[in-house]
């Protein structure tokens, strides 16, 4: 492993450890966000602390995403074999329109059938993330030269074989781009879900522009961004790991 690499990962770690000191820093929080706003009697949301809004925000992404992965490469998988292929322009005609349905709407939507919190926050972004993951998938897979596969067919491997052994391991890099891109996605979009008493880091954004306090949208807006970037960065080195073990 290079040394820019070992650097990179470092500070990619130093980054997380700082991010969990900053969201338990309540004391500076309290002293920086009265020092922009002394006419406020209340600058942090009293209903919980930043730390709890941000591990709510984290499960919230977590499972979503975990989902979208789950469903959206085997999904993106599929319609690129012959078995799947008559499927593809339903199936991206499908995950594009999930992607361009305002989130608010899918909540509206499901809260009849699943009722108020967790449940439909959690559909809303499986079905917005699901788009990128899949389309993601499709082109990885076509990205894969079609000279490579005929050679692996040729030393006799097996379709399930090309496809673990080949198709897959050249396609990682193109696939954890999609996957950073909706999990980017999911970590600015689960801020709605407080709008249906999801929790997150949605409730003080949303709860600060209720009461008209700048001071609360500012105490979920910059870690939720914080935390995007952070995930990014994370996911990046993983992209980058994948492309060393490529070449």
């Amino acid at each position: 492993m290079s040394r820019r690499r070992l650097i990179a990962i470092a500070a990619t770690f130093a980054g997380a450890l700082a991010f969990a000191w900053l969201v338990s820093a309540t004391g500076l929080w309290e002293s920086a966000l009265r020092g922009l706003f002394p006419a406020q009697r209340e600058v942090l949301m009293p209903r919980d602390s930043l730390g709890n809004f941000v591990l709510q925000h984290l499960t919230l992404v977590g499972i979503s995403s975990g989902l979208t992965i789950a469903v959206g490469v085997p999904l993106g998988i599929w319609v690129t074999r012959r078995s799947g292929a008559e499927f593809r322009p339903l199936v991206v005609a499908g995950t594009d329109l999930g992607q361009t349905f305002p989130p608010v709407a899918v909540l509206a939507l499901a809260m009849p059938v699943l009722g108020f919190g967790f449940r439909p926050t959690i559909v809303a972004l499986f079905i917005y993330g699901l788009f990128p993951v899949v389309s993601s998938t499709i082109a990885g897979i076509e990205s894969v030269p079609r000279p490579v596969i005929d050679a692996a067919v040729g030393m006799g491997m097996s379709p399930v074989q090309v496809l673990m052994r080949v198709e897959l391991p050249l396609a990682a890099r193109v696939m954890l781009s999609g996957i950073r891109t909706s999990v980017a996605i999911n970590i600015g979009t689960a801020t709605v879900g407080a709008a249906i008493g999801t929790g997150g880091l949605g409730v003080p954004i949303i709860g600060g522009l209720a009461v008209q306090n700048m001071a609360y949208v500012l105490e979920g807006a910059i870690p939720a961004a914080l935390l995007a970037v952070l995930a990014d960065a994370m996911l990046a080195q993983a992209e980058a790991a994948v492309t060393v073990a490529e070449t």
